[in-house]
């Protein structure tokens, strides 16, 4: 049986993060399957950030976050915030840095700081113009970032059936170890260790003691291909908002003359089908020469 300090669960992010890797049983094949599935992820951010700000900015309660100002915005704010505000564009650079930074070597340990210093940051800890933020539109957003990640990882037609479910295994559990170091700053379990916590460091977003670890213009830069190729994810006209990747698998697809796809029988051109998974639509693909 192995012994765990608990004390140092509450003062020791490396204590808890190597807890937690050990539960998860986090090791080198999820490392491995995580070095895979970034260049995969990297090409649906674009379409993930869209997605996630439409459903933050469907209902009241969690598009108010969006009226405070954030410490290094000094742009105007609109009361009412929609897709086109400027926060909301702005905000839309730092999820599409998080993204990447979430496809970035967690075998360092700076990923893991990173992840725990945005869970501080959204308790209002370390900003400037502090920005608290319930739990339950934490957790929630994060089951749906990894509800729409894990689908389209599960529809991708060029990825084995053994890389998915190490894929999907390995993001399960940075997302569940994300989870939890949000959950870290929420809770009041180890409150009595709070006296030996470290002093709290006001930095901006996207810093982490003092070196940028996390760039959104240059998120920006780097998926500006991808996303011209997602300007349909912008849409609500209920279009495949991973159209783009799809494209992206029909060109590989014309490469490889071994590569196939379910047809529809019913289709009299045979057309190829994206499986339909869990309700985001899924467009035929008409046949080509292969």
């Amino acid at each position: 049986m192995q012994n765990i300090d608990r004390k140092s669960l509450y003062t020791s992010l490396e204590s808890r993060v190597e807890y937690l890797h050990s539960f998860l049983d986090f090791g080198a094949d999820d490392v491995q399957a995580l070095a895979l599935a970034s260049k995969y992820i990297k090409t649906l951010i674009p379409a993930v950030v869209n997605l996630v700000y439409k459903k933050l900015l469907k209902y009241d309660i969690t598009a108010r976050a969006f009226t405070t100002r954030s410490t290094s915005y000094s742009g105007p704010v609109d009361s009412i915030p929609d897709e086109n505000s400027p926060q909301i564009k702005y905000r839309k650079m730092f999820l599409r840095g998080y993204l990447q930074k979430l496809c970035s070597d967690p075998s360092k340990f700076e990923f893991w700081e990173y992840l725990d210093k945005v869970g501080m940051m959204h308790v209002g800890m370390g900003r400037k113009h502090p920005l608290h933020v319930e739990y339950i539109h934490i957790g929630v957003c994060l089951g749906y970032i990894q509800d729409v990640i894990f689908e389209a990882i599960l529809s991708h037609p060029r990825l084995r059936m053994d890389q998915k479910m190490a894929i999907i295994k390995a993001l399960g559990k940075v997302m569940w170890i994300q989870n939890d170091l949000f959950a870290k700053w929420y809770v009041r379990d180890g409150a009595e260790f709070e006296g030996s916590l470290d002093e709290i460091q006001i930095e901006a977003e996207g810093v982490l003691r003092g070196k940028k670890v996390v760039d959104p213009e240059k998120a920006s830069d780097e998926d500006e291909e991808v996303k011209e190729r997602s300007k349909d994810t912008s849409s609500l006209s209920g279009g495949c908002p991973f159209s783009a990747m799809m494209r992206d698998m029909e060109e590989l697809a014309l490469k490889d003359p071994g590569f196939t796809t379910p047809k529809d029988q019913n289709s009299p051109t045979g057309a190829r089908i994206i499986p339909h998974v869990s309700g985001i639509p899924r467009l035929p693909v008409e046949k080509v020469g292969i």
